[in-house]
């Protein structure tokens, strides 16, 4: 690790030193949300939030935690001012790594959520934490570090810890994890406890007079295409479809994990709703499209077909089932990915739906993301 790779970190664990007020930030998954702690407390971030607070405790720590289950970096650089950034973080730790395929695609994708976080006006210490599948040790670390190391941010990788001490039955797995992914209370212990022993190192060389370099906030050019910076989410809060048959969501969303709220709902064949992208100065350059919608648990699910650009010889299937157990899925799917750049049109139809004499769950569309 680099001084500049601990450059923000220093500098704010001097202003944590000094008694400032500071506000910690998470971004990330279902184990940063927290799945299968007993309780908020037990989970890794509830727990480098109170290593903060217990190290520093002249400083006064406010805590943001942006997990949320079953989501790609995709999602996060179209959320993450929504959900941690507007707090104007001094910290934040990001987490995608087992939601992010190990492809170009969310390298991209990943690079975008970066770029926006340390370019973010409150100069934040970013740190990646890299978690992983402990039966198979399959994560996206390769194409997330090298972006990292791009921009000189440290990053922590279970896979090279906490992984590597399950097949050397130091632990067995079924002491840390159900579910092969998923930290149990000891298991979310543990990747806290990696995590703050790599803060630990930093607040060493603090006290022994390390100081940071000047941060002047200018990013390097970009390692990827890099269109997703600058990624919008698109609800019923940013945009006004053309509904026929659909209808608003009118529901009020009381907060970041009150996910499908915000949206638009078909239930009966037929039913359409229609978008314009990138008429006007918002959404100008349109590049890339995808479509966040509800897959469900609750089958049988309408589904619907997309047709991008009124080319209807070759329609997207959005199927609203969900073939997993775990609960409904925030399904995000591109269908537009560095395509023609400027205006496109999107029409979403409701297919018919084969008889089976039970209750149909209706289509529910989230949003859509641009960029």
């Amino acid at each position: 690790m680099t001084v500049k790779n601990s450059s923000r970190l220093l500098q704010l664990m001097k202003r944590a030193d000094r008694g400032e007020e500071l506000t910690i930030g998470f971004l990330g998954g279902s184990i940063t949300q927290g799945s299968l702690a007993k309780n908020p407390e037990n989970t890794y971030a509830r727990r480098v939030f109170t290593w903060w607070k217990d190290s520093f405790p002249k400083a006064e720590f406010h805590y943001v935690n942006g997990g949320i289950g079953g989501t790609t970096s995709h999602y996060g650089a179209a959320r993450a001012v929504r959900d941690v950034l507007m707090y104007q973080p001094d910290f934040v730790m990001v987490d995608f790594c087992v939601n992010d395929e190990a492809n170009d695609f969310f390298q991209e994708t990943y690079e975008g959520v970066i770029r926006k976080i340390v370019g973010w006006q409150s100069k934040p210490a970013v740190v990646l934490l890299n978690n992983v599948f402990y039966d198979t040790g399959k994560n996206a670390q390769e194409y997330h570090n090298a972006v990292g190391d791009w921009y000189q941010i440290p990053h922590i990788s279970m896979k090279d810890t906490l992984y590597e001490k399950v097949k050397e039955g130091i632990y067995a797995e079924s002491e840390l994890t159900p579910d092969h992914l998923h930290p149990n209370d000891f298991g979310h212990g543990l990747v806290a406890k990696e995590v703050i022993r790599f803060l630990e190192k930093i607040k060493e060389e603090m006290e022994k007079g390390a100081e940071p370099e000047e941060d002047n906030n200018e990013l390097p050019n970009p390692m990827t295409q890099n269109a997703y910076e600058n990624a919008k989410l698109l609800t019923i809060r940013e945009c006004s479809p053309q509904l026929t048959g659909f209808r608003a969501d009118t529901k009020e969303k009381t907060g970041h994990l009150d996910c499908f709220k915000n949206g638009w709902i078909g239930k009966k064949a037929g039913e359409k709703i229609s978008f314009e992208l990138g008429k006007d100065g918002t959404e100008k350059g349109v590049s890339c499209i995808a479509v966040q919608y509800r897959k469900t648990v609750s089958r049988p699910s309408c589904r619907a077909q997309l047709v991008i650009d009124e080319n209807r010889e070759n329609p997207i299937l959005l199927d609203g089932n969900f073939e997993e157990d775990w609960g409904d899925c925030l399904y995000l799917e591109s269908v537009l990915h560095h395509g023609r750049k400027g205006s496109h049109t999107i029409e979403i139809e409701i297919l018919p739906q084969e008889e089976t004499g039970k209750e149909i769950t209706p289509f529910y569309l989230m949003a859509l993301i641009v960029a």
